[in-house]
């Protein structure tokens, strides 16, 4: 019986020469995770344990969420995870002003790489799979484990199919093309299976693309997301990563519990309505009801705080204001993004057009800080969940799109299509 990406780099880490969807299993990490909210609360269960990690190089430590340090506990947080990473001598422990948002800066540095077995205290570690990875978000009794162990059990996830079709229209980007899909199959149409991203559309997949659909598979309840290998991502490692990396393939007869085919080309921009995201809607659909007043735009996250991320929402807010009745937070998602905005102008454009640009940070996506909504107000937010409170008070809703629609809502001060709004 045949193997998909994922069972393939599971059955390696394992030592096996096949596994099967349900198959519990016993694999070895190539990168343990967390953050300065899960990192803490790992530490304890890691201490009974083991008096040393499994692999300095392999354990990561990223205060990301409450940095810069919204309080004294947050403080406290991020003091625990960098005496930790100084004790055990960690060679990568990103401090804040040095790094920025845990999914973006470990592709960035080079931290991740094809055909690894990648484990984070974070759901959204889902989204390394855009190199060919599997990762995926794990506890912090799983994550003490897998540190002091340098292993973990998993049960062998079965897998869906996405073959991708066609090219993109205009103002379609990864974030459409994930919202599409989780709106057709639900936000537990892929429980705990692999999403794999396979057809030639993916050529047609920036990596920032890629990043972005890999990044919200845990919102369709997947276990992974993941793409092939293809010259696009071997590019993109060979660029950031000077590790080697391995290329796994599915087999001809791997066996997927589902196969759906996306047509890229019937792609509209699309936006996520309170208070799930696949509540899907396309701009379409928008247009014809009432206008939906906002009073808040988020660009920024691990999900689209990307450089391609940047370039787009200033290309439609490029020679225009913000909407009086509406506030914008703009944050790139590391340092080396923030500093190339500044080469390229950007941050003049989103200065000028009336945006606050942040530090890199999770901030308002979980309503940490920098952003948190007050009851009845309304946001468009380029981040990756908008359940009941998830950004503020329960009373307030989020809209999940692109950073072409969010630009594009700021300035019309309702939730708006980027076709009509500035100049690509």
């Amino acid at each position: 019986m045949g193997m998909t990406m994922t069972q393939k780099i599971l059955a390696a880490h394992a030592g096996l020469d096949s596994v099967e969807a349900g198959q519990l299993i016993e694999a070895k990490l190539d990168i343990v995770m967390a953050n300065d909210i899960t990192g803490p609360m790992a530490l304890p269960i890691f201490k009974e344990m083991a008096d040393k990690v499994y692999d300095k190089d392999k354990v990561v430590l990223v205060p990301d969420h409450f940095t810069p340090n919204k309080d004294i506990k947050s403080a406290e947080n991020s003091k625990s995870i960098r005496d930790f990473a100084r004790e055990q001598g960690l060679t990568w422990y990103f401090e804040q002003g040095k790094s920025g948002v845990e999914h973006a800066i470990l592709p960035e540095a080079g931290v991740v790489v094809a055909g690894e077995c990648i484990i984070g205290a974070d759901s959204h570690t889902c989204t390394y799979g855009a190199l060919g990875a599997f990762s995926t978000g794990v506890g912090t009794t799983d994550i003490a484990t897998g540190m002091a162990t340098g292993e973990l059990w998993f049960k062998v996830p079965g897998a869906m199919k996405f073959v991708l079709t066609g090219k993109p229209g205009p103002y379609v980007s990864g974030k459409d093309i994930i919202i599409h899909i989780i709106g057709k199959i639900g936000v537990d149409g892929a429980l705990y299976r692999s999403m794999e991203f396979v057809g030639e559309g993916v050529k047609e997949l920036s990596m920032d693309d890629r990043f972005t659909m890999a990044n919200m598979a845990i919102e369709a309840g997947a276990k992974n997301g993941i793409f092939p290998v293809d010259e696009k991502a071997a590019a993109y490692m060979e660029e950031h990563s000077a590790k080697a990396y391995k290329v796994y393939e599915a087999d001809a007869d791997a066996v997927y519990e589902e196969v759906i085919e996306i047509d890229l080309s019937k792609v509209r921009p699309t936006v996520a309505f309170p208070h799930l995201p696949g509540n899907a809607k396309t701009i379409d659909e928008i247009e014809a009801m009432d206008p939906i007043a906002i009073n808040q735009v988020v660009i920024g996250s691990c999900t689209n705080g990307r450089m391609e991320d940047m370039r787009k929402a200033a290309a439609i807010l490029k020679g225009h204001k913000v909407h009086e009745d509406v506030r914008v937070m703009v944050i790139p998602a590391t340092q080396k993004i923030y500093k190339q905005c500044i080469a390229e102008g950007l941050l003049d454009i989103f200065v000028d057009a009336g945006c606050a640009v942040n530090t890199p940070s999770c901030g308002p996506c979980m309503g940490g800080h920098m952003g948190v909504m007050a009851a009845g107000e309304r946001c468009v937010s380029t981040t990756n969940r908008n359940f009941v409170g998830r950004m503020g008070h329960v009373e307030s809703l989020i809209y999940l799109a692109s950073p072409e629609v969010a630009a594009a809502s700021a300035i019309a001060g309702c939730i708006a299509n980027p076709e009509k709004v500035g100049d690509r």
